[in-house]
This record gives structure tokens, C-alpha cells and sequence, in this order.
């Protein structure tokens, strides 16, 4: 098992960050999971984040300058926020600049963050490079994101990610938390 998940990281010091599961992009042929893979996949991590105490953090991008977004800019259904949780709209590719998150997340006693989300290498990349930059350890699920092509999104996973914390996968992760 991966050595963040051996730690004594409680649900409740620990954040599920899920970026841009919005219809506009999950709908986007990607690989290699496909969107509504990584939707499933993610919502199965919220509900876990839920009911263990952990905290849910909802990211979604809306256009900079634009008067009227344009259709499928909000959550998909499975992610409709709840009470408790942090919601992010960003204007920028990673969800901290300009957001508040980062003070959020520190209020609430958050050491660690999972991530995941659409894609890889740009919304869930860019975030978890930021939260690295303010001191959060990190965790990816690999299966519960999913890059443009498979090879960006392989390449990241195996060259990148590693050196900004740990890969896991969705079971790993709900085995922690039960």
C-alpha cells in the first residue's frame, strides 16, 4: 500500500479534490478512461469523502471574460454539491490561484489532498502542482482521471505525477476509508 495511505491521515485532514467533471468536458472523447468512467469512479470517492468526514472539493472553470457561459459549464449530475462542501469556480487551468482554496483547505485542518478529475495533465496537474507549492502532500487516482490520449495520460502517471506525490487507484483509496 502506497505510504500516504499507511500514515495516520484522517478522513478529516484529508481533501478529494475533483476537477472539471463538467458536461461540456466529460463528453470530450478521451483516453483512456473515458469521461463518464472517471464521473463513476469519482462519485464513488465523494460518497466515501462524505460519509468518512473528509472534505469534498468541487472545481469547475468558467470561461474568463465570457457574459454567458456556454452550455454543460456546470457540475454533472453525480457531482451537485452538498452542504459541507467546498466549491472552486476557477478562471485559470489549476483551481488555487485566485480561489481561496489553499486558505479553505488549511481552515479546515486538510494536510492531504487526493485528486481527481479531467484532465490529467491540465486541470488536475496544474492543481496539484499548486497544492505541492502550499505544503498539501499529494495523492492521484490514476483510474479516476483521464488525460487528452492515453499516452499523455500514461506519461504523466508514471513520469510526472510521481514526483509530486503518490499514484493510486480508486480501490486503494476506498480501502483507506473503510
Amino acid at each position: 500500500m502506497p505510504a500516504l495511505l499507511t500514515k495516520p491521515f484522517p478522513a478529516g485532514r484529508t481533501a478529494l479534490i475533483v476537477v472539471d467533471l463538467m458536461p461540456r468536458i466529460v463528453e470530450q472523447d478521451m483516453g483512456p478512461h473515458k469521461g463518464a468512467d472517471v464521473v463513476t469512479r469519482a462519485s464513488r470517492l465523494v460518497t466515501a469523502f462524505r460519509r468518512a468526514g473528509g472534505t469534498v472539493v468541487l472545481v469547475r472553470v468558467d470561461r474568463p471574460g465570457v457574459a454567458e457561459q456556454p452550455p454543460g459549464s456546470g457540475f454533472v449530475p453525480e457531482m451537485e454539491p452538498q452542504p459541507g462542501d467546498i466549491v472552486v469556480v476557477k478562471q485559470t487551468i489549476g483551481a488555487f490561484y485566485g480561489t481561496g482554496l489553499a486558505d479553505q483547505l488549511r481552515e479546515r485542518g486538510v494536510q492531504s489532498v487526493v485528486m481527481t478529475g479531467l484532465a490529467t495533465t491540465m486541470g488536475v496537474e496544474s492543481t496539484a502542482r499548486a497544492a505541492s507549492d502550499h505544503g498539501f502532500e499529494v495523492i492521484f487516482v490514476a483510474d479516476a482521471m483521464s488525460g487528452m490520449t492515453a499516452a499523455e495520460h500514461d506519461h504523466a502517471l508514471a513520469v510526472v505525477l510521481p514526483r509530486f506525490g503518490e499514484v493510486v487507484t480508486t480501490d486503494e483509496v476506498l480501502d483507506w476509508l473503510s
